[in-house]
């Protein structure tokens, strides 16, 4: 069965920090591009970032920038997304997605342009 699974959500304090996993199964995750998505409630999905097939190149929100850190270790058939210095605003629900279309403009592609889905893993940050 092919598919993408997301883990690592949680509670955490503001300013804690997480690291998401996302880990495929069915297919080798290293010739696609992997994105990290979010929606919080009442909002819509945002791009995160996305990382090239090799992990020679990331493309970040900017607001994200310094915070979050994507990562892959194709070796696990895993995409890591890093996430510090938390804040309520990150509260959303985040979900890995996969496919073959180029890093740079994958976080511009609708849902139905992205192969691959996870189901989503629910971070909140309260105190």
């Amino acid at each position: 069965q092919v598919q993408l699974v997301e883990s690592g959500g949680g509670l955490v304090q503001p300013g804690g920090s997480l690291r998401l996993s996302c880990t495929a199964s069915g297919f080798t995750l290293d010739s696609y591009t992997v994105g990290w998505f979010r929606q919080a409630p009442g909002k819509e999905r945002e791009g995160v970032a996305s990382i090239s097939n090799d992990d020679g190149d990331s493309y970040y929100l900017d607001s994200l920038k310094g915070r979050f850190t994507i990562s892959r270790d194709n070796a696990k058939n895993t995409v890591y997304l890093q996430m510090n210095s938390l804040k309520p605003e990150d509260t959303a629900v985040y979900y890995c997605a996969a496919d073959l279309k180029p890093w740079y403009h994958f976080l511009l592609l609708n849902r139905d342009e992205i192969a691959y889905w996870g189901q989503g893993t629910e971070v909140t940050v309260s105190s």
